[in-house]
């Protein structure tokens, strides 16, 4: 005798601590599941009650007592569907990472995450203790079993649940995205598979939470390993899935986006992040400096796209070491996408500070003292219109620049999130070559004129750093890979732009600590990723 089961996805983007908002979306999209797909249970991310991750609200009795009153609340609202959702448990007195099923009117049966994370963005081991007993409630005569996110990662927790009869597990995630992350995940998948042959449902969170994106990419796999069902990235969405279950259950083939090529899921990360870094902390848009070059532009189209046109404000800030075509690329950005702009000169502002400074700097050479006025200069004038017009300041500054300190602390690293944070620079010409693609909005000129911070006479990039053909691969396998100095050397790179390149690393992490938060795009970013201490005598 066969059954048909069907059970709806429930990719949706969530707010961290906002109990009583993520309640009512989850009653809403239950019912809409159970009403408009007819599915016998929605499954939900991780964590969805309080949003992923909550990080120390886990710690505050009072959270997680309310967080355990409106899970009763919702149990008792759900009535012929089935809601498995993740909540953090600690009605025994221990904190737990769960998920609980919730059927007519109760709880109906709670999973206990196995395998908590310790590294990377996670520290799971900080908040929760680790499950050890498998979870299998039946479904319309089908035994399925539950697992959460690293259950998968790990042998262990999904061979248990296959041992204790489950021809089914949902799964259910909050993974964060870094590139290529779907094709990670569905390779695990199949690891776990090719052990239990059972399918497994594999549902993950979506959108943009302080420097972490969610990417949804849900999907289903059969007992084979194939790939039957996957859900868009960055979107949300409310999706059903049927099987036809008797001996085996067996997914039926249905929609199966496609995965965004690389550049593409990239972009979207960052208008994911953006968007919501924005609307999630109630900003009234967002404001940023254009220079006239590629870091500026990809910021502002990025804004744009995330926010939209109306509600993105960029103020052009020439000094006397400003070239004209900077200021007519800007104007022409700005132009192109619709944005209102302001051009306010900094000289003003400079030439007070130095009248100001001149008797107490008399007989001392100018240096990147005057050069970081300049910046800070600019900084004023953008946290004024952000002050103002309650517009986010973006930081245009990419992650080339932070890693080895080209930027001024206060001036152009001045705001409240920066976009760029984790995206080197190499990439950041990538990315704008794929939206002019889509539409023509930064100018031929900014990619092909040398990037110059235009603080000095003449200035290039290349005069404080080597050229980012060289530069962005060391910083790959320093910052990224933790390789050493003689690994990098060994790699092929020259000696001694190895070692200036890691001495300025080093000793620009008290910069770092001070940056805006920005988006997670690749595996070990600056800030939750990458930790190291600033008062550190190793290397020198």
């Amino acid at each position: 005798m066969t059954v048909n089961l069907r059970i709806a996805i429930a990719q949706l983007d969530f707010l961290v601590g906002d109990l009583r908002g993520n309640a009512a979306r989850i009653l809403k999209a239950a019912r809409e599941a159970r009403d408009r797909l007819r599915a016998h249970a929605v499954v939900f991310p991780e964590l969805a009650l309080t949003g992923y991750p909550p990080e120390d609200l886990i710690l505050r009795g009072d959270f997680m007592a309310q967080a355990e009153r409106i899970l009763d609340d919702i149990a008792g609202q759900v009535h012929g569907i089935d809601v498995i959702v993740g909540y953090p448990e600690h009605r025994t007195g221990m904190p737990y990472n769960s998920a609980a099923v919730l059927r007519d009117g109760k709880i109906h049966a709670i999973y206990r995450k196995h395998a908590l994370p310790n590294y990377g963005v996670f520290d799971e081991k900080r908040y929760f203790l680790p499950g050890s007993e498998p979870c299998v409630f039946d479904l319309r005569g089908v035994p399925v079993g539950i697992t959460i996110c690293e259950d998968l990662w790990l042998p262990g927790a999904v061979e248990q649940a296959a041992e204790a009869g489950a021809k089914l597990v949902l799964n259910i995630n909050a993974s964060p995205y870094h590139a290529n992350k779907i094709k990670e995940r569905e390779a695990v998948v199949r690891e776990r598979i090719a052990v239990t042959g059972v399918p497994l449902v594999y549902v993950n969170l979506v959108g943009g939470q302080d420097e972490l994106v969610f990417d949804g990419a849900s999907f289903v796999t059969n007992r084979g390993g194939t790939v039957t069902f996957r859900a868009p990235e960055f979107e949300e969405a409310l999706l059903p899935v049927d099987f036809v279950c008797g001996d085996t259950v067996e997914p039926v083939a249905g929609d199966l986006a496609q995965p965004l090529p690389e550049i593409a899921s990239i972009y979207k990360a960052l208008v994911t992040g953006i968007r919501d870094y924005v609307g999630k902390n109630r900003f009234q848009g967002a404001v940023l400096g254009l220079s006239g070059g590629i870091d500026s532009a990809l910021t502002l189209v990025l804004a744009t796209d995330a926010l939209g046109v109306d509600q993105v404000e960029c103020v052009l800030m020439p000094s006397r070491y400003t070239a004209t075509m900077s200021i007519e690329d800007a104007r022409l950005e700005a132009e192109t996408l619709g944005c209102r702009y302001h051009v306010i000169p900094i000289e003003p502002a400079f030439d007070a500070f130095l009248a100001m400074l001149e008797e107490s700097f008399a007989g001392m050479p100018p240096d990147t003292t005057e050069e970081n006025i300049q910046a800070r200069c600019r900084g004023i004038i953008l946290m004024a219109f952000s002050n103002k017009k309650r517009k986010i300041l973006l930081t245009t500054g990419n992650k080339s620049e932070m890693s080895v300190g080209y930027a001024t602390l206060y001036g152009d690293m001045a705001g409240g999130f920066a976009p760029l944070k984790d995206v080197p620079k190499l990439l950041v010409y990538r990315l704008a070559e794929y939206r002019n693609s889509l539409s023509p909005v930064i100018p031929p000129r900014v990619f092909e004129r040398a990037p110059s911070a235009e603080l000095r006479p003449n200035q290039k990039d290349e005069d404080s750093l080597p050229p980012y053909s060289i530069l962005d691969p060391i910083l790959e396998m320093y910052v990224e890979q933790d390789k050493s100095v003689e690994d990098i050397v060994a790699a092929g790179f020259p000696e001694r732009e190895v070692i200036r390149v890691a001495q300025m690393v080093d000793r620009n992490e008290y910069k770092r600590r001070q940056a805006p938060p920005g988006v997670k795009i690749t595996r070990r970013a600056f800030g939750r990723d990458r930790r190291y201490p600033i008062t550190c005598g190793y290397g020198r």
